[in-house]
């Protein structure tokens, strides 16, 4: 027997974890039970597992990392429960080799032709659901570009959060932390008042400033399907994800001055150590521009 459905409640309950985090946690260890098909677990069948998703399965580092996090918090809950006599981790460490992966990010004239489809788009809509819908796409997608938020943090944007006298929103980030930004591009602020205007008519059913034609919330899905829509038809990179536009915001503002400390929280990372990565990436630019523009190089 399994204690899945009590362990995620406990961890709900008392960890406040967001709901991917929860679904990722059952998912790994619904996953480990499966395939090992007993009662009574040993550290052997630990073991061959994690050789099961390196060898065959052929995941990651990082996502075989993930799992014996789940799992490891899954048997603590039974020893911490007395639903086991014996806890397979005790005594089993893992080591994994540290895998340092630069962050990916477009280049600024790809992030203008990107901004440019999705407005002439609107130039050519006819019907009053194309201008509703490219309306919503283009504070969407300026939203996204000009404060490096993650999509599902921009799903759950409601309409309480903002402020456009202010010129404020209210990011809810990872660990249910919340962080204040500032719009003050005039551009951005300017398409989501546009879209706010036209979001009334609509017949929204729920409080998030992002929602599709039927009023719900837009999902992180669908914001996806977007970004692909405008990546397709403005021949960017073709490997891009929305991802890539919070990592060209994160590195731009440190290659143009800005502190870590202040990236690290206008970004909403726990831990600067995650912020610092970018700082990789700035100085490489940096090292591109006075290869190639310094004028001493020259004389």
């Amino acid at each position: 027997m399994n204690y899945i459905n009590q362990l995620i409640t406990q961890l709900k309950i008392t960890k406040n974890l967001q709901e991917q985090t929860l679904k990722a946690y059952s998912s790994d260890i619904t996953n480990f039970l499966n395939y090992i098909n007993k009662d009574k677990i040993e550290q052997i069948d630990i073991l061959n597992y994690i050789n099961y998703l390196f060898d065959e399965k052929k995941l990651k580092d990082r996502s075989i990392k993930r799992k014996i996090i789940s799992l490891k918090i899954y048997f603590n809950f039974l020893e911490d429960n007395s639903l086991i006599n014996t806890n397979p981790f005790t005594k089993l460490k893992f080591k994994f080799k540290q895998e340092k992966k630069l962050p990916k990010t477009l280049q600024k004239n790809e992030v203008k032709k990107l901004l440019e489809t999705v407005y002439d788009e609107l130039n050519s809509s006819i019907t009053p659901y194309k201008k509703f819908e490219t309306i919503r796409n283009i504070s969407l997608l300026e939203i996204l570009i000009s404060t490096g938020i993650r999509i599902q943090e921009a799903s759950s944007i409601t309409l309480n959060d903002i402020s456009l006298q202010e010129k404020t929103i209210i990011i809810h980030g990872k660990g249910r932390k919340e962080r204040q930004l500032f719009i003050l591009n005039k551009y951005v602020l300017s398409s989501l008042k546009n879209w706010l205007t036209i979001r009334k008519t609509s017949s929204p059913k729920c409080n998030n400033i992002f929602i599709n034609k039927y009023g719900n919330p837009l999902s992180i899905h669908s914001i996806e399907n977007i970004f692909r829509k405008y990546k397709t038809l403005s021949n960017i990179n073709i490997k891009a994800t929305p991802h890539y536009l919070r990592h060209t915001f994160a590195t731009n503002l440190l290659t143009n001055g800005a502190d870590l400390r202040s990236v690290q929280e206008i970004l909403g990372h726990s831990s600067i150590s995650t912020t610092q990565i970018y700082l990789e990436i700035s100085s490489n630019r940096k090292k591109q521009v006075l290869q190639k523009y310094n004028y001493r190089n020259n004389l």
